[in-house]
């Protein structure tokens, strides 16, 4: 059998007197897509934060690639873009990409970097500008230019597409499907259960801290007698609530 990419076991994690993350069990297989989905503070950000080292647990285990979350070669292999992302303002485009590539053991390439604005429908002509001029659906091309310039096996992505236009979306959408065909890895959040449905073949739900489901999207819906992934998502939810 394939080891996980990724393992939660057991994880738990409080702020103050607030259980955030309560027992949560995860697996993600090599070369799957998987989307994180649940209300506002369901814990997605927080389990995320979790296995990235940026906060400790409380109890529980992460494994990354099989090693443990805490040491720093668990990472060596994944690119991060974090929810509300905000590159250094005073450094341009080009800047940014650099040093993200240098800090990434990479080579910084121009034309390279090019052809992945293009294929995100960013003007290469920001490449110059200082990202302080940048519009929030810019900055946030910007931030998965350099994510997917790294070419990691994992990529864990939270909100990716806020900000985004429709056609910036599809954009992104074209790239994550290269992606899947190259085998990568991508773990993501969302509140876009069409997102989900479209680019996923795993999905997973948490509610008040708690794993409510986790398989795959069209068996979501048949578990709640739900063609509709949303109205499958309320049920869902609400057993959870009640369970």
């Amino acid at each position: 059998m394939t080891a996980p990419v990724v393992r939660f076991t057991r994880v738990c994690k409080t702020y103050g007197a607030v259980r955030v993350l309560r027992g949560v069990d995860l697996d993600i297989a090599p070369g799957s897509f998987l989307g994180l989905a649940g209300i506002n503070g369901a814990g997605k950000t927080t389990l995320i934060k979790c296995m990235l080292d940026f906060c400790e647990i409380d109890s529980g285990e992460i494994e990354i690639h099989g090693i443990d979350f805490r040491r720093s070669g668990a990472r060596a292999r994944l690119a991060f873009l974090p929810e509300r992302f905000m590159p250094p303002y005073f450094l341009t485009g080009r800047e940014f990409v650099r040093s993200m590539m240098e800090l990434g053991g990479g080579r910084y390439d121009e034309a390279g970097t090019r052809a992945m604005f293009d294929s995100l429908d960013l003007d290469s002509k920001a490449l110059e500008q200082p990202v302080r001029s940048y519009s929030k659906g810019m900055t946030q091309k910007l931030g998965l230019a350099a994510c997917f310039l790294w070419g990691r096996d994992l990529y864990v992505l939270d909100e990716p597409m806020s900000g985004l236009d429709p056609k910036a979306r599809a954009r992104v959408k074209e790239i994550l499907g290269r992606l899947k065909n190259e085998g990568r890895t991508l773990l993501f959040t969302t509140h876009s259960l069409a997102d989900i449905e479209e680019i996923c073949d795993y999905m997973a739900v948490l509610h008040q801290g708690r794993l409510a489901y986790a398989g795959t999207p069209g068996n979501f819906g048949e578990s709640y007698r739900e063609k509709s992934l949303e109205r499958a998502f309320l049920k869902c939810i609400e057993a959870a609530a009640h369970g």
